[in-house]
Formats: structure tokens, sequence, C-alpha cells
């Protein structure tokens, strides 16, 4: 099982859950404060697609 296989399984295993939303809200904080805020339009965005991809709910 390659690296890749082994992060999937383990995102599978969190999917929908309150950690995950936790950890993207944190990353979305992190790269908008390290921007000043200027793409946060589209980390907003990637941040949702993310969330509704992995089963979670957008913001």
């Amino acid at each position: 099982m390659g690296i890749f296989d082994e992060a999937k399984a383990k995102v599978e295993g969190l999917v929908g859950s309150d950690k995950v939303d936790s950890a993207l809200d944190r990353v979305e904080g992190l790269i908008n404060e390290k921007t000043d805020d200027k793409f946060a339009d589209k980390v907003d965005q990637a941040t949702d697609q993310i969330k509704e991809r992995l089963g979670g709910h957008a913001d």
C-alpha cells in the first residue's frame, strides 16, 4: 500500500467527522493569515469543495 493509499484510508475513516471540518478550518485560517487574506475567497471556495466531497457540510 502506497503512502497516498494510506492517507486516503485514514481520511475515509474520518469523513464527515468534526475533526476533519476543524482541521480544514484551521488550515484555511493559516493560509489566510499567511497571505493577509489576499486569496480568502478562493481559499473559502476550495475548503467548501473539499468538505462537500468528503461528505461534510460546507460553511
